[in-house]
């Protein structure tokens, strides 16, 4: 069956369009008379993190824009409430809309911590799965990946490990390390020196490891690995103090 396509037929499709956007724009001006009735927070939060409450958020959209109840939506901001939220490292995205009770829905999806940057003569701070730098909260503790050392300086000053070349490659062995069971259980800090290079302090081994710069990852890390399973438990786990993985095919012990 052919479709024949005339004059009559695109001036029913324009007046229907045209109806269509009429009743789009009564919507909305419907929508703009609605009075504000109450606040709802709606905390996406699937990994339990408890850096931020519905409580705080609340208080952050009304420290913006102070008495919302009672106000129409034509005259609340949502964009600017929106960016006031965001600007806030523990929140990834806000979404501000009102539904057709009269209640303005705050939608708050929090950033997730993978590692936690430690330093001796300042704050501490974590990285989130997205490579941003957030500041630790007083209410909750994350218990993540150590990253000490001189470099912490160099990443808290970047923002966001995704910044900088080096800063994305500690980004993946972060989550390399997240991702493995093993290994999630056996490397417990980072220690990050000046130049970028890595010193894995493991959780039950005593001996430290020179993993070099974060490159080649998944090849060290296979090194090593064989080096826990086959040799550690015939030589004795306490019997060397030092392991390095700078070496191409080869795992240095001392």
């Amino acid at each position: 069956m052919k479709f024949k396509w005339t004059i009559r037929t695109e001036v029913k499709w324009v007046v229907t369009l045209v109806g269509l956007c009429a009743l789009i724009a009564f919507a909305e001006r419907k929508r703009g008379d609605i009075v504000c009735k109450d606040i709802l927070v709606q905390l996406e939060n699937v990994q339990e993190n408890h850096f931020m409450s519905e409580t705080d958020a609340l208080k952050m959209v009304e420290s913006g824009q102070p008495q919302l109840r009672g106000k129409s939506f034509n005259e609340i901001n949502l964009k600017e409430i929106e960016s006031k939220l965001i600007y806030n490292k523990h929140i990834k995205d806000a979404e501000l809309f009102s539904d057709l009770k009269g209640n303005l829905i705050v939608h708050v999806n929090l950033r997730r911590p993978i590692a936690r940057l430690v330093q001796e003569d300042g704050p501490d701070a974590y990285i989130a799965e997205d490579g941003t730098v957030m500041p630790i909260s007083e209410n909750f503790t994350s218990r993540v990946l150590i990253i000490s050392g001189s470099y912490v300086k160099t990443i808290l000053d970047k923002e966001n490990l995704n910044n900088f070349d080096k800063g994305k490659e500690i980004m993946t062995m972060i989550e390399f390390i997240n991702q493995d069971s093993f290994w999630r259980a056996q490397a417990s800090q980072l220690d990050i020196n000046k130049q970028g290079k890595i010193f894995i302090i493991p959780q039950v081994t005593s001996q430290v490891v020179e993993f070099g710069f974060a490159q080649n990852i998944e090849e060290k890390f296979k090194k090593l690995k064989i080096f826990y399973k086959k040799i550690l438990p015939q030589m004795g786990w306490t019997k060397y103090e030092r392991v390095s993985l700078e070496f191409d095919g080869q795992v240095v012990a001392e």
